[in-house]
């Protein structure tokens, strides 16, 4: 666990009840106070940056790989040209199977069977 700072952040008076001593003390303890967080926000930042910085490279390299997984992908199959949809339509309605009186996996497989190409 983080440890508590036993400073804390100066609480101010009315400035207008103020001598300019006392503005002038008020002024030191705060340029103090923040002067003191300096090296934790320094860290904190760089922190911050790294995180960044992995974060891009994974995303860099995310898009690398599917790059070269679109680049070695088989060419996309004729299923959306209309004459191949017109055959793959007729080959259905001459299957004569009604998917409802069986269950999914017995349809589908009767159905894959049936549109293998000759």
């Amino acid at each position: 666990m983080a440890k508590k700072s036993t400073e804390e952040a100066p609480i101010m008076e009315d400035p207008k009840n103020m001598s300019k001593e006392q503005l002038g003390s008020k002024r030191k303890e705060i340029t103090e106070y923040y002067e003191g967080n300096i090296p934790h926000l320094e860290t904190q930042l760089k922190y911050e940056q790294l995180l960044r910085d992995i974060e891009k490279t994974r995303a860099e390299r995310l898009q690398a790989q599917m790059f070269i997984a679109q680049t070695m992908a088989p060419p996309p199959e004729d299923e959306g040209k209309p004459e191949v949809q017109k055959e793959m339509a007729k080959n259905f309605t001459e299957m004569k199977i009604d998917p409802s009186k069986m269950d999914g996996a017995a349809a589908a497989e009767q159905i894959k069977r049936t549109l293998k190409r000759q």
